[in-house]
């Protein structure tokens, strides 16, 4: 697993909760159809940046997870977030024999948001689907539907917890 840091800086010392929110086809979608394998051309989804930062001010940590795995290409998503200015502290992406799993484990977010994964074979390759049982139960996990986005989860972190 590696870990970019990224170029915001966090005014709160001590946060509340982390919520991880795995990228491409939850919150960031292509462009243009065309687009849809080159994960550099990426936009955010509707008006994900502001629900994102509705949390974050209201004291969670946010931090991202990407599905490439070269650290060139990690660093193009980085500029993603950097350029659409998305709250958060670090993007996390997998390195050579690890899974998502892997990291989803390591990091042991409160709140797990991505996407049903419909487009590659739904539930078998999500996130959550493989992690240890004594971690998943303590992680919400919240999936939305492939490139519709998160506009219509709540904005309140309680709210959220409860979805």
């Amino acid at each position: 697993m590696r870990m970019l840091k990224l170029n915001n800086t966090d005014t709160f010392v001590d946060r509340k909760l982390t919520i991880m929110i795995f990228l491409e086809g939850t919150i960031l979608v292509p462009g243009r159809l065309i687009d849809y394998f080159s994960h550099g051309k990426y936009i955010p989804k509707g008006n994900c940046v502001n629900k994102i930062s509705s949390w974050s001010n209201e004291g969670a940590r946010i931090v991202y997870m990407t599905y490439v795995k070269k650290a060139s290409s990690a660093e193009a998503v980085k500029n993603i977030l950097v350029k659409y200015k998305f709250p958060g502290q670090y993007l996390y992406h997998r390195t050579k024999g690890e899974k998502y799993k892997d990291i989803v484990e390591a990091v042991k977010p409160d709140i797990l948001i991505e996407d049903d994964c419909k487009s590659i074979g739904g539930k078998w390759q999500m996130s959550i689907t493989y992690v240890d049982n004594n971690i998943k139960d303590k992680i919400k996990s919240i999936v939305v539907k492939e490139f519709k986005g998160i506009d219509f989860l709540p904005d309140n972190l309680t709210e959220l917890m409860n979805y």
